[in-house]
């Protein structure tokens, strides 16, 4: 069965100081409910939006991102649908006359790259939150705060491309690192990218699941609701449009009512806003367009011969890649991404860190003294993955962990003569070893380790206790 899968994704421009239409902050996160509000996010009679123009040029921005057309001409349009959230009755939105119309985001596919073109990009204003004691369909009642109201959003909205979870989650993943890029967006707020998804299967209607939170979210979300559409075939019966919510306690979707059509908002111009002739900000946006991430992993990989696989990793987030480079400066770039990618990476998504400044972290500077040492033959690959670990978990110089732990390594001298001594104290593993036994040689090195409590190179211990065998066979 074919299943086809569109989204429509909304986009919190929070990286701005106010609001769409009036001069609120943003910063409402951990705030008080209903006290970054004031008469024009209320919606109260009588008060005259007027327009962000730094929302403005965030949205040009991101739809020159994306490819996009953007219209010579926008408007913004009244969406009529009463709901809690919604004082005014109506939402500011945009309709025939939006931001954008096509463009495309890349993802990567089993079957390789897969180009999903996206059917229009338009500005509109957040609603407020609204809060359930227990879940959506077994509260009594909710709660509202309107902090959230007026909260510059741009819906994103692809063309009906998609085949599975796997590419709708993919899909947003890259997105979300493009935003990151931009510097229009911070995705680790709360709120900040909720997504509508559509999907329907060959011979069925077409499905909406409405605010789903989270990526993991929509993949879950979707996996159920083709099970569902799937066993309803199966069983000779239709699947009817409707909207549909993603209980995320039980990873189920339950019906909320029969899917809206475009008229059932009865869409017409804001009276209270002008059209705004975007052509007067694309040049000046243009200018600020950074490096984006497929630009940067190519030229990472020119600059410093570093593999596809590691550099596309590196672009997944703008300040790991700048991170990167800075410790590339000083150590053998192949060596830095190593460890970065490998190593480092690992231990802060570990602990739910990131590579953003914040207390307790490893900065580029501390990094490049660590892998000082260790190319230098001080300290062992063992040693700098605990002084990285202690660098995130306690305080401390890197040179005072190295000191407080004895991580530095040992004397060549002192290796040997503990090579030596595994090799009289051990006569057994000796006399495996000429009898061809070769892995009887591992137990030696094992001996030293212990003795030295990991901080001789094991390699290069491998290496003389095989030598000191040879010499006695």
């Amino acid at each position: 069965m074919d299943v086809v899968i569109g989204l429509e994704v909304h986009v919190q421009l929070n990286r701005l100081k106010t609001k769409l239409f009036c001069s609120c902050p943003l910063d409402y996160h951990g705030k008080e409910p209903n006290t970054h509000v004031c008469p024009v996010c209320l919606g109260l009679p009588g008060a005259m939006p007027v327009v962000n123009k730094e929302a403005v040029k965030a949205a040009i921005k991101v739809a020159l991102a994306l490819n996009a057309d953007i219209n010579p001409v926008m408007r913004f349009d009244r969406k009529n649908y009463f709901y809690p959230d919604l004082p005014k009755g109506f939402q500011i939105s945009q309709y025939d006359m939006p931001l954008a119309w096509g463009g495309y985001v890349t993802i990567e596919t089993e079957n390789g790259e897969k180009r999903v073109t996206l059917k229009r990009i338009h500005m509109e204003e957040d609603p407020g939150k609204l809060s359930y004691k227990g879940s959506i369909t077994t509260a009594r009642y909710s709660l509202i705060d309107y902090n959230r109201s007026g909260v510059p959003l741009l819906e994103i909205v692809t063309e009906p491309v998609l085949n599975s979870p796997k590419e709708a989650r993919a899909l947003l993943n890259n997105l979300r690192i493009i935003l990151e890029y931009l510097d229009v967006f911070d995705g680790d707020l709360e709120g900040a990218m909720r997504v509508d998804a559509n999907i329907s299967i060959a011979g069925g209607g077409r499905v909406e699941i409405k605010n789903i939170s989270s990526f993991k979210g929509v993949e879950k979300a979707l996996t159920y609701e083709i099970t569902r559409q799937k066993n309803l075939l199966r069983r000779g019966r239709k699947i009817e449009r409707e909207t549909r919510h993603f209980d995320e306690a039980n990873n189920i979707t339950v019906s909320l009512r029969s899917k809206e059509e475009e008229q059932d908002y009865r869409y017409f111009p804001e009276p209270d806003l002008v059209p705004i002739h975007t052509h007067e900000f694309i040049e000046e946006v243009k200018a600020t367009l950074p490096e984006m991430p497929w630009e940067k992993r190519d030229r990472l990989i020119a600059q410093y011969g570093l593999s596809m696989e590691k550099a596309k990793i590196l672009v997944l987030d703008p300040k790991m890649a700048d991170y990167f480079e800075r410790v590339a400066e000083k150590i053998d770039p192949k060596v830095s991404a190593s460890w970065i990618v490998d190593v480092l990476r690992g231990e802060l998504n570990y602990r739910d860190m990131s590579f953003a400044e914040g207390e307790r972290r490893l900065t580029s500077d501390e990094l490049i003294e660590l892998l000082g040492y260790f190319l230098k033959g001080e300290i062992t690959e063992k040693g700098v993955v605990e002084v990285i670990r202690a660098k995130l978990d306690e305080s401390g110089s890197v040179r005072e962990i190295i000191e407080r732990k004895g991580l530095f390594s040992i004397p060549k001298e002192e290796i040997d003569r503990l090579c030596r001594e595994a090799i009289e104290k051990n006569p057994k593993a000796v006399e495996d070893y000429r009898a061809g036994k070769k892995q009887a040689a591992n137990f030696l090195v094992g001996y030293v380790m212990k003795m030295t409590r990991g901080r001789a190179d094991p390699g290069e211990t491998a290496k003389r206790i095989r030598e000191l065998l040879e010499e006695i066979t």
